[in-house]
């Protein structure tokens, strides 16, 4: 039984990169429409973000913007994932205490569960890295030789 146990860990181990792949790839599809919608229209974003009393509400929407596009090309490519993680979890955390606190938990009542999920994802890759079918990967592998 043991023996057996340790075939089904050393079978999971090999698919690891797998769910870190396909966590980039979510993460990077769910920033696109936020970060188009941003780069599209900076002056109404910035509009929004001073209704809500956000400090420097131009820079604010660039700031927010930027970020979210380098984290959907980043992401995709599996580019310095670690470092890119932390301003998105950021952006996250702005997101869930500005505009969807009042919401409660649910989604379907615009609250914080998919900003909170997005967060935690970027969390698991910021601990576990990009994976091995990644840019970074490649870089770690090939700066050894």
């Amino acid at each position: 039984m043991k023996t057996l146990y340790q075939k089904y860990l050393y079978g999971l181990e090999k698919l690891r990169d797998i769910p870190l792949l396909l966590l980039r790839l979510i993460l990077a599809y769910g920033f696109f429409q936020p970060a188009i919608m941003k780069m599209k229209d900076f002056n109404g974003i910035a509009q929004w973000f001073d209704s809500m009393n956000y400090p420097f509400p131009l820079v604010s929407a660039y700031l927010a913007g930027i970020t979210e596009l380098l984290g959907v090309i980043l992401l995709l490519l599996g580019l310095g994932t670690r470092i890119i993680s932390l301003p998105l979890m950021f952006v996250m955390a702005v997101a869930v205490f500005n505009v969807h606190w009042e919401g409660g938990f649910s989604a379907a009542n615009n609250g914080f569960e998919i900003p909170l999920y997005y967060m935690l994802m970027l969390l698991t890759l910021t601990v576990f890295g990009s994976g091995r079918i990644s840019v970074d990967y490649l870089i770690k592998r090939f700066s050894k030789k």
